[in-house]
């Protein structure tokens, strides 16, 4: 039995990173097939009720896609505000953060090898310059072609996961879990999870942008819009999208704004948005059961950005999650599962007492 042990350690040891060699060759295949799965189980009730209501599964699914072409339809026309408030602003703003970023410019310029020539303008000595937007033209599109590419694959799988073409309970049952009822339990329990962060997370980050615009609003802050919907996207990067929106803005309003109490206030209020809504109210909605250990979140943010990039930041919860509920059903990784949860929940181990 010890060598078999051994053997089966041994073997563990050499498979687990010949899967993460994959998890990270194969990205472009695994990226949406996961970004798709949570999708489809956020649409999942829906869809059952429907079936409750004896609705045909082709009419469901055209419904969720009506559903999920309205949000975009919607977030479409916020972009295009966005774009049009930025658009529409003077040149007297352009010239007010090339008076106030000329000696920081001028810094990196000398640290990274450029030189800035007086009098010309220095946003177009350092980002319109040809030779850069040539060098960066041809990655760009490729990234562009990526992100369609993914995309179009997302709205695939996304199709065939609600309609059941790929079955992830069934693929728990034959693969990982090896009971039917303990592939159910854990597929609910990994629906209903993964359901209640993404319906907290949208809507926390949504409160975060709509109080970031009205903070902009408040101070006369330039591009309300656009920093509400740029607070809304990064806040779903876990813990260090509000430090991005805090950072960024605060910069922003530093070239725009007078280095007053204003602008002191300013940074104040943006900070406390995204104290109270990422930091006090985020935790009581989602609830203890959710609960995962911060040290966990940070090692797992890491490790899925560097395998997948931003789309492993932004899934890097959700993944969490699934391993958690996995380990939780096996009496063997309870404590793994304890562990991750940082609960304070005492794991009995029994002991042989000799008579």
């Amino acid at each position: 039995m010890k060598n078999i042990r051994t053997t089966n350690m041994l073997l563990l040891i050499i498979v687990i990173p010949i899967i993460f060699y994959l998890l990270k060759i194969l990205s472009f295949i695994f990226i949406p097939l996961v970004f798709s799965m949570f999708i489809a189980l956020l649409f999942l009730p829906l869809m059952r009720w429907l079936k409750k209501k004896k609705v045909p599964k082709p009419i469901s699914i055209f419904i969720v896609i009506v559903i999920i072409g309205g949000v975009l339809k919607i977030g479409g026309e916020l972009i295009q505000l966005s774009s049009k408030e930025i658009l529409s602003a003077d040149g007297l703003f352009l010239e007010k953060a090339e008076i106030k970023l000329v000696n920081l410019i001028t810094l990196l310029g000398e640290f990274f090898g450029l030189e800035y020539v007086k009098g010309e303008n220095i946003l177009g000595q350092y980002i319109f310059q040809k030779d850069i937007i040539a060098r960066n033209f041809g990655s760009t599109l490729d990234f562009i072609g990526n992100i369609l590419s993914m995309t179009l694959m997302t709205a695939f799988l996304v199709i065939l996961w609600l309609a059941e073409s790929i079955n992830f309970q069934k693929i728990l049952n034959n693969t990982i879990l090896k009971q039917k009822y303990s592939s159910v339990k854990a597929f609910m329990k990994i629906e209903n999870d993964i359901i209640k962060f993404i319906k907290v997370k949208f809507i926390i980050s949504l409160l975060t942008g709509l109080f970031i615009s009205l903070a902009c609003l408040l101070f006369d802050v330039s591009f309300p819009i656009f920093w509400g919907l740029f607070a809304f996207a990064i806040n779903f990067l876990q813990m260090i999208g509000s430090f991005i929106t805090v950072i960024l803005l605060a910069l922003f309003a530093f070239v725009e704004l007078d280095p007053t109490s204003v602008l002191f206030f300013f940074i104040l209020t943006i900070t406390a948005v995204e104290v109270l809504f990422g930091s006090i109210l985020e935790p009581i909605f989602m609830g203890k059961s959710f609960s995962i250990n911060i040290i966990t979140i940070l090692v797992m943010l890491m490790f899925w950005g560097y395998m997948w990039g931003v789309a492993g930041l932004i899934m890097s919860v959700p993944i969490t999650v699934f391993i958690k509920i996995i380990l939780e059903q096996y009496s063997r990784t309870k404590i793994i599962a304890s562990l991750m949860a940082g609960t304070d929940k005492k794991v009995l181990i029994p002991l042989k007492v000799n008579k």
